[in-house]
């Protein structure tokens, strides 16, 4: 199969490719903008694969996308303005991605005959919930720029199956961590802060809640999904293991070596969603099942940022 995968410089994207290298023979297109949480460093290992290629272009951009995406089976579509801080400083290059790239990208796909389009969303769209868990069919009450945009851009997705007949499916997932992950998220940034020796700022009470799943358990279930998905339907992807901000920094400190002195805190962020909780049920019963433990998984992230400083320190020193 040849697979054209936008924003696949950035973090999940960048570990997709990876995975699939390793785990099929398809054929593989890189679209991205290269923004800056798009990182050649992230891809420069697969780009050695003969069966990947990079093309250098804004999904904004409809002839890049037409020249590019020409002669692909399918799309899986990660590329996103993702951080809700920035969203809340710049909500128009939120809304110009998520929602008009989209749209561009589902446009495309349609004229050229695509024969699967998997959008990756986020569980965010829902809103906060304080008890239970959010299914598929909940009403989407998003609450910040970023999560907005997210919602417009599944909804432009959808429309696509109903009005051009567009074989799209939808995941929403739960925080993910990894490596390649851009240091402004809270697991890279915190960890890199404390290898630095630095303080880390712990939003308000700490008690938000979120949801944590390693970056290749999702995109195991993001690809199972996209060759087993009802076109047309929506896919939650979670790990149900919940920790609040609080419970989580604690845990990097003791991996980092550090203590509670180094946590700061710091006003709490607007409109913080307290907490995120998503039913997976539907993805279970196309047989996807976690792998990995989230403790293992944690400490050999931070193992990862502590063995690849020439990754990330250019990255944080070029965001001062």
């Amino acid at each position: 199969m040849k697979l054209f995968v936008t924003g696949a410089a950035g973090f999940i994207g960048s570990n997709y490719v990876r995975w699939l290298l390793a785990n099929s023979d398809d054929e593989i297109t890189i679209f991205d903008a290269l923004t800056y949480a798009g990182n050649m460093a992230s891809i420069r290992d697969v780009l050695d694969d003969r069966r990947c290629r990079f093309i250098h272009a804004d999904i904004c951009d409809q002839d890049a996308v037409l020249s590019g995406m020409q002669g692909h089976d399918a799309v899986v579509h990660f590329a996103a303005e993702t951080h809700v801080d920035r969203s809340i400083s710049d909500p128009y290059s939120f809304v110009r991605t998520n929602c008009f790239g989209t749209n561009v990208l589902c446009d495309v796909a349609r004229q050229v005959g695509v024969e699967k389009f998997l959008h990756i969303s986020t569980d965010e769209v829902y809103g906060s919930i304080d008890v239970g868990s959010f299914s598929e069919t909940d009403r989407l009450t998003p609450r910040s720029p970023y999560s907005a945009a997210k919602a417009g851009s599944d909804l432009i997705a959808l429309s696509y199956v109903t009005t051009h007949g567009l074989p799209v499916v939808v995941t929403r997932c739960s925080n993910n961590f990894g490596p390649y992950q851009y240091p402004e998220k809270v697991i890279p940034l915190f960890t890199t802060n404390l290898l630095d020796g630095h303080k880390v700022p712990l939003y308000g009470d700490g008690g938000n809640v979120r949801d944590w799943i390693h970056v290749e358990d999702h995109n195991r279930a993001a690809h199972l999904v996209l060759k087993d998905g009802i076109v047309g339907e929506v896919y939650n992807i979670g790990a149900h293991h919940e920790l609040t901000n609080r419970e989580l920094t604690y845990k990097l400190i003791e991996l980092c070596g550090r203590d509670e002195s180094f946590i700061e805190p710091v006003a709490d962020r607007l409109g913080h969603d307290r907490r995120y909780s998503v039913n997976i049920d539907k993805v279970s019963a196309l047989g996807w099942r976690m792998e990995r433990t989230f403790e293992q998984s944690l400490a050999e992230t931070v193992a990862w940022y502590r063995d690849n400083r020439a990754w990330w320190e250019p990255l944080k020193a070029a965001n001062k």
